[in-house]
């Protein structure tokens, strides 16, 4: 009979601790979000051998178990409530070789807790080449503990972790730090008061009193008998501790660790000189993002093209073995295109989560974040704004939940309001389908016509958010900046199966979610497009053949059809909006799609193409069916013109309800999701309206 052991994998950011989780998982884990919040939580089963398996836990990165923020708090919550499912049996403290100091503060915490503790020390493979050496036996010894040496990247040590989690009841749990020895009155009146509570354990819930209110008391009960310290005292008793912790660990490195700093390398200085330069460090990135945007349209075109014809081809398929009826009609003009309609992007946005991957992997990502925030701040950002205005070129609500990082209010509402102007991976199809039938083939200076205009597109979100958030901090009355620190992580090469599974899991949870809205949405479309109230639908076939005698066969279906869907329950809302909506250049048919849209960004292209299936029996790719679609005056729906306005209102309309949902959660009002809305909305139907007319 198999045994479980609960895991929970530990470390400060930056350590190797997701790669030594994707090798110890692989594809046996899963993604979520813990209860109550959105944080990511990562999970996965690993096999330890024939009769032992592990079920680990990937923690939010932190330095030590004094909590500051949401994602702390969090690791908290966990290792102080036993009764938790989720409670380790062993937690694996992962430290990175070069910073095993600074990563050693929070493993004696951990000590102290109770909890057996390995020690896993990352990037061994870095040790010959940095000039380190370690005496491992006598850190075990100091350390009481067991100690791995592991390198991810080169998959060693990994069966040797594996049997150590095994035996990890055999590891001591035996405090390292004497709180006594800190303040031995307020420490022996604390355990006096709770004799039967484990000392370390009521010291940390009391100390979050002072670093992060939300903490779960879970089994500790605290009475106001035991506040008879001041913060600020309290503030000074946690300094002590974390001084004491730090001359534990120096007295132990000084005979377990030697660095050969002549041999260690100088290579990441160099490097930095020139990708952080305030000159060339902005050049670089303007280049890689170039580069990016290109190969998003070049290597995806023949997947795309693909994925396209096989959804007409199981349309078409589906139409000549299925017998007649409304069953077949909902799936090949219903689920099928709508499917189709998010389906056909699948390329791009897995490229695209494939070069951001790579970017974060090999430590880039910390450096564009230090680059761009010394710009920012003129714009009345803070330096702390820049991880969720950069994080929103893949997601706005993981974005807006990242500002919980930043204290001031007034800074973090301004970063919550501006970020969705940054262009997400939900926009994506959008501005895919809308270049390819509008930008025309062409190329300057080695660059595609297409990859310019999906680089531009993403500048206009960013350069609209500069300059609201410059708006907003004069009508907040912006005076205080906060200070912001970043950790420069080390240059390293990307694993590629860590590439491989953050591509796989991002892609698919994007699909995924896209696509049950998109399923949902696509089956009321079809009903609503195939039922209507009213003479006009019920009896259209003989309104059409009266007006118009002389039509042909297939004239006289395409017409019905068409008188049909205009006459439709959805054909009556987009008639509603189309006086709104004609002055940018869009039908009803388009109005159908931004009302949609609201659901998710990426319905719009979906939603098409279950229009335009109930109203041609012609099945065709979806490109072919927007490209063919015609005006009353016999020109082009989707011109140059019409294609520019749609893509820059979805540029910076506000077409998300998820985002919407998640703002009034994180500001605890309807007042700024409502502001937020409408001045998006207005601004992106101005600008839509001024391109429009001076481009038709």
């Amino acid at each position: 009979m198999s045994k479980s052991i609960n895991i929970a994998l530990i470390g400060n950011p930056n350590t190797g601790k997701t790669s030594i989780f994707n090798a110890l998982t692989g594809l046996s884990q899963k993604v979520g979000n813990y209860p109550g919040v959105t944080v990511e939580k990562k999970e996965g089963i690993c096999k330890l051998d024939r009769i032992n398996k592990g079920y680990i836990i990937d923690l939010p990165g932190t330095y030590s178990l004094n909590a500051s923020s949401i994602d702390e708090s969090i690791v908290i919550n966990l290792l102080l409530n036993k009764k938790n499912k989720d409670y380790p049996d062993v937690a694996v403290l992962i430290a990175d070789v070069e910073n095993l100091k600074r990563n050693l503060l929070l493993f004696t915490q951990l000590k102290d807790l109770g909890i057996p503790t390995l020690l896993v020390i990352n990037m061994s493979d870095l040790m010959s080449p940095k000039g380190i050496s370690l005496n491992i036996p006598l850190l075990e010894e100091k350390f009481e503990t067991k100690i791995a040496l592991v390198s991810a990247r080169n998959n060693e040590g990994l069966d040797e972790l594996k049997k150590l989690i095994i035996n990890y009841r055999r590891l001591p749990t035996k405090p390292l730090i004497s709180l006594k020895s800190i303040n031995k009155t307020y420490f022996n009146n604390l355990e006096k008061t709770f004799p039967d509570q484990q000392l370390y354990k009521l010291w940390l819930v009391i100390t979050q009193d002072i670093n992060y209110s939300n903490i779960e008391r879970n089994n500790v009960s605290i009475t106001s008998g035991l506040k008879t310290e001041s913060p600020s005292s309290l503030k000074r008793i946690q300094q002590k501790e974390t001084i004491k912790r730090y001359q534990h660990i120096n007295n132990i490195l000084k005979q377990g660790l030697k660095v050969d700093y002549k041999k260690a390398k100088d290579f990441r200085n160099r490097l930095d000189r020139v990708l952080i330069h305030n000159f060339w460090g902005y050049i670089i990135f303007f280049a890689i993002l170039m580069i990016i945007f290109q190969s998003i349209f070049s290597w995806s075109t023949i997947p795309m093209d693909f994925i396209d014809g096989s959804f007409v081809y199981l349309s078409n398929i589906l139409i000549e073995k299925l017998a007649p009826g409304v069953f077949t009609d909902l799936l090949t003009e219903g689920i099928i295109p709508g499917l189709g309609g998010i389906a056909i992007f699948i390329p791009q946005i897995a490229f695209l989560f494939l070069f951001l991957s790579i970017l974060e992997e090999t430590g880039y990502m910390s450096r564009v974040v230090f680059l761009m925030d010394r710009g920012l701040r003129r714009f009345g950002l803070s330096g702390k704004s820049v991880v969720p205005i950069i994080s929103g070129t893949a997601c706005a609500i993981p974005a807006i939940l990242a500002t919980r990082n930043i204290e001031n209010w007034k800074e973090r509402l301004i970063t919550i309001l501006v970020t969705p102007f940054m262009t997400c991976s939900a926009r994506l199809p959008v501005y895919s389908i809308l270049i390819a039938l509008v930008i025309p083939v062409g190329s300057v200076l080695g660059f595609s016509f297409k990859g310019l205009a999906l680089m531009l597109l993403y500048l206009s979100g960013f350069i609209m958010a500069l300059l609201s958030s410059f708006l907003y901090s004069k009508i907040l009355k912006m005076k205080f900046k906060s200070y912001f620190v970043v950790e420069m992580p080390n240059y390293k090469f990307p694993l590629i199966k860590n590439i491989g599974l953050t591509v796989w899991e991002k892609t698919k949870s994007f699909v995924t979610e896209a696509g049950k809205i998109i399923l949902a949405i696509s089956i009321l479309l079809w009903i609503l497009a195939s039922f209507g109230p009213g003479r006009e639908f019920n009896e259209a076939e003989n309104i059409v053949k009266q007006t118009y005698p002389s039509l042909n066969q297939i004239e006289l279906e395409t017409k019905i059809n068409s008188f049909k869907l205009e006459n439709s329950y959805v054909g009556k809302m987009g008639k509603l909006i189309e006086p709104i909506i004609s002055p940018l250049g869009y039908d009803w048919k388009i109005g159908i799609a931004l009302i949609s849209s609201f659901a998710a960004r990426e319905v719009f292209v979906g939603t098409l193409a279950t229009i335009y299936n109930v109203q041609n029996d012609k099945v065709e790719t979806i490109k072919n069916k927007m490209a063919s679609e015609i005006r009353k005056d016999g020109k082009p729906v989707f011109n140059f013109a019409t294609g520019v306005s749609l893509m820059l209102f979805y540029a910076f309309a506000l077409q998300c309800m998820s985002t919407v949902a998640v703002v009034k959660k994180e500001t605890n009002t309807w007042k700024w999701p409502a502001i937020q809305f409408f001045s998006m909305t207005l601004i992106a139907y101005l600008i839509s309206l001024l391109s429009y007319q001076i481009l038709s």
